[in-house]
């Protein structure tokens, strides 16, 4: 699927460009995330999503296969497999920075993520790329580096995941609920059968 977001640049373009092509730079203001290394223009890390009860931790790598500082324009490519091998996640990343940052994703989701639908997907994408932009524009805010270190310390959270419901809110809940409601009542017709049983 194709999603596509844009947020206006936070501070000067060239500053913008140079932030978003530094793993570590960005690292800490992806929500869930968390960078493991980084070598030249591939990393690899980890992103943990929290659906209720249910918790996935995505662990990958990804790769800056295009960088043209004249456009200020990159293409990264990352994967990533859920750590129970119950999906996996890939995305081509393409971003244009200007006086606005241009963001398209082509994403493909596997799995219990997958079930969310497109809708909720893109909804919930929407919201993270807010925030992301939020962290952005407050790290490059900051004129102090050690203070810029900081900031990104304490937002590098590796037990706290993405929590849809919290991100999302009422329209996770809307689409969840029933879906909770049908389990609910299996598992409530199981009990009542076993009980008879005996």
């Amino acid at each position: 699927m194709k999603l596509t977001h844009s947020f206006t640049s936070p501070a000067p373009a060239e500053e913008v460009w140079e932030a978003l092509i530094d793993p570590e730079r960005v690292a800490p203001c992806l929500p869930g995330a968390t960078l493991t290394s980084v070598d030249g223009k591939t990393f690899s890390g980890e992103v943990k999503v929290k659906l209720g009860p249910v918790q996935l931790l995505y662990r990958g790598s990804g790769e800056f296969v295009e960088i043209d500082p004249v456009l200020r324009r990159a293409v990264m490519k990352a994967a990533g497999k859920d750590a129970r091998g119950n999906g996996t996640a890939s995305a081509v990343v393409t971003f244009v920075v200007g006086d606005s940052v241009e963001v398209e994703t082509d994403l493909s989701v596997t799995g219990r993520p997958a079930q969310l639908g497109r809708g909720l997907i893109a909804e919930v994408s929407g919201r993270l790329v807010d925030q992301f932009a939020e962290c952005l524009a407050s790290t490059l805010g900051s004129v102090d580096p050690d203070e810029v270190a900081q900031q990104q310390h304490l937002r590098v959270v590796p037990d706290e995941p993405i929590d849809l419901i919290d991100t999302a809110g009422v329209p996770v809940l809307k689409r969840v609920l029933p879906v909770a409601v049908a389990a609910l009542a299996v598992v409530l017709l199981v009990v009542l059968r076993r009980r008879r049983q005996r």
